[in-house]
């Protein structure tokens, strides 16, 4: 088997003198790890191209039994260059890219993950709007490009609008929104308010570099990120803990 594919390099490792490992985004084949035999001295096959957060064109084939994928050549398409300079900006690339690395990315949903992924890394790149805010509403929109849908729009009980309630409240356990008028279930629940219902809905609907001239109070920016920390947990099954996502 043998692919060629645009990638975004999330990891790199070595495991011999001259040989690394690569862990990848690809635009078609989801997160996959490759060998790259010869990778940290080779001038020809991978010339500039293998660098964390370095979006390239992989050539990529699997071994004789199909055990391991190894690189066989790469081309640099683009790599940042205000984001090894900026320690918070690069900070908040690289938590993006823990969380991609775990989620583990399926081949059929490896468009919509890596098209988020490059327009993120663009944003942090040439956008000057604060870039705290941004890993949170980005864990939420990859998951919901995931297929991890919650309605933000309309109470999952009575089917009422939200858009005029003062306030709702986020069931994690079941993914749904409730208006204060339906009875509260026996479940972990989350107040949530107008403006927050509003940030949700602007995340699910616009591209991140929207998300930084996002006018959102503290308050209301603490809400969502409980809500989607809890959510991601439950449905997702991960948590950042010590540094890194893991598995629960």
């Amino acid at each position: 088997m043998e692919f060629s594919s645009h990638a975004l390099v999330l990891r790199i490792g070595r495991f011999r003198e001259a040989d690394l490992w690569v862990r990848f985004l690809s635009s078609n084949r989801g997160v996959n790890t490759a060998f790259a035999f010869g990778g940290s001295k080779s001038r020809r096959r991978f010339c500039g191209c293998l660098d964390q957060l370095n979006i390239v064109n992989f050539r990529v084939r699997a071994s004789r039994t199909g055990s391991f994928l190894y690189l066989q050549e790469g081309v640099l398409l683009r790599g940042p260059a205000r984001l090894r300079h900026d320690w918070r900006r690069y900070g908040v690339a690289l938590n993006c890219l823990k969380f991609i690395e775990a989620f583990d990315v399926p081949p059929d949903s490896a468009a919509p993950a890596f098209s988020l992924a490059t327009e993120l890394m663009d944003c942090l790149e040439r956008d000057e709007g604060p870039a705290q805010t941004l890993p949170p509403f980005f864990r939420a929109r990859f998951a919901f490009d995931q297929g991890y849908r919650v309605d933000f729009s309309a109470c999952a009980s009575c089917g009422a609008s939200l858009d005029s309630t003062p306030n709702a409240f986020f069931l994690p356990t079941e993914g749904t929104v409730i208006c204060p008028a339906c009875p509260l279930p026996n479940s972990q629940i989350l107040r949530i308010s107008h403006e927050a219902l509003r940030v949700f809905r602007s995340i699910r609907e616009t591209a991140p570099p929207d998300w930084m001239r996002l006018s959102i109070s503290p308050a209301a920016l603490r809400e969502c990120a409980q809500a989607i920390d809890a959510f991601i947990q439950r449905h997702v099954g991960l948590m950042w803990d010590e540094g890194r996502f893991r598995r629960v």
